[in-house]
Formats: structure tokens, C-alpha cells, sequence
């Protein structure tokens, strides 16, 4: 990847579902420090502490399936539903929003850019008008107090009748660290 910004074919590098440590040790052999670390982000699974370990190696976070991805063929029937959070509903409620326009201004605040996923023409639209409101402090702490460190995308296998992450066994597994 550096020699594709050398060559001037490729801006940036970045990483993906790396943890803190894997994070570091990138940054002690490159010549072309990354720029942006993409992981699974929203108020169930708040990265609070990779937010922060980002911030002071200057690298932007970008969060994938901030709402969640209700929409996931995998999505298992007991697991909590984040646009359906009392507490986000009630936010909506008060600034006339969505949850899912709430949710996106909240990591907006925190300086963590979104990528929500839709299809829909109204909901793309609607996923960037999160400009013209503004959550008070209190508000913000609440929906960071939601974490449950609670992963929706993670690829499961069956093992002796139990569900478990199918890639937790390798050494480079990035989810076996606390952040």
C-alpha cells in the first residue's frame, strides 16, 4: 500500500478491525502512517477506548453499521435492536428526528464519520440531514453509556452444538483484546 501512495495512485492508507496493539505495531513499521481505522461502531458497541487510542495517533475513525444493521440476513431474533432503544426513540422523539438520524448525529459529535448502508432513496437523505440539531452533553454521555460491547458483524460457526466467532482462534484475531 505505500508504494501505491508513492506512486500517487492511492491517497491514504487504512485499516480495518484492527485493535489498539495491532494498531501500534502497524504504526512502528510504516513509512506512511495510516490514516483511518474502520470498525464496527454505534451505542451498543461504543469503541470509546479505540476512539480515543485513534485520536492520539491521529487517525480518523470511521464506523460501519452505525444503526446496527437491522436489515442483515444473519440477524439472530433475540438480539437487541438498536433503533428500537427506548432512550434513542425518545431523543427523536424530542428533536422531531429518526433514531437513526439521532444515533448518526451522535457519532458525528464525537468526531467519528459514518457510513450507515441503505438502499432507499428517502433514508439516504435523511441519513445526512443530522446537521441542524445538536445533543446536549447529557445526551451524549447517556447514548455512550449504552455500550454493551455488542458486535452484529461477526461471522459465527457452529462448535459442538455452540455458536462461537469463527475466526477467534487465530492469532491475529483482532476482538480477543479489550480495545
Amino acid at each position: 500500500m505505500e508504494k501505491l501512495v508513492e506512486k500517487g495512485l492511492v491517497r491514504a492508507i487504512g485499516l480495518s478491525n484492527f485493535n489498539s496493539r495491532q494498531i501500534d505495531d502497524v504504526i512502528t513499521i510504516a513509512t506512511i502512517k495510516p490514516a483511518v481505522l474502520q470498525v464496527e461502531c454505534h451505542p451498543y458497541l461504543a469503541q470509546t477506548e479505540l476512539l480515543a487510542h485513534c485520536r492520539a495517533r491521529g487517525l480518523v475513525m470511521t464506523a460501519y453499521s452505525p444503526l446496527g444493521s437491522p436489515d442483515r440476513a444473519w440477524k439472530h431474533p433475540d438480539e437487541p435492536v438498536l433503533l428500537e432503544e427506548p432512550f434513542i426513540k425518545k431523543l427523536a422523539e424530542k428533536y422531531g428526528k429518526s433514531p437513526a438520524q439521532v444515533i448518526l448525529r451522535w457519532q458525528v459529535q464525537r468526531g467519528v464519520v459514518t457510513i450507515p448502508k441503505s438502499v432507499t432513496e428517502s433514508r439516504i437523505l435523511q441519513n445526512i440531514q443530522v446537521f441542524d440539531f445538536t445533543l446536549a452533553d447529557e445526551e451524549m454521555q447517556a447514548m455512550g453509556s449504552m455500550n454493551k460491547n455488542w458486535r452484529y458483524i461477526v461471522p459465527m460457526i457452529t462448535v459442538d452444538g455452540k455458536s462461537v466467532p469463527r475466526d477467534a482462534g487465530h492469532p491475529h484475531y483482532p476482538f480477543n483484546e479489550p480495545y
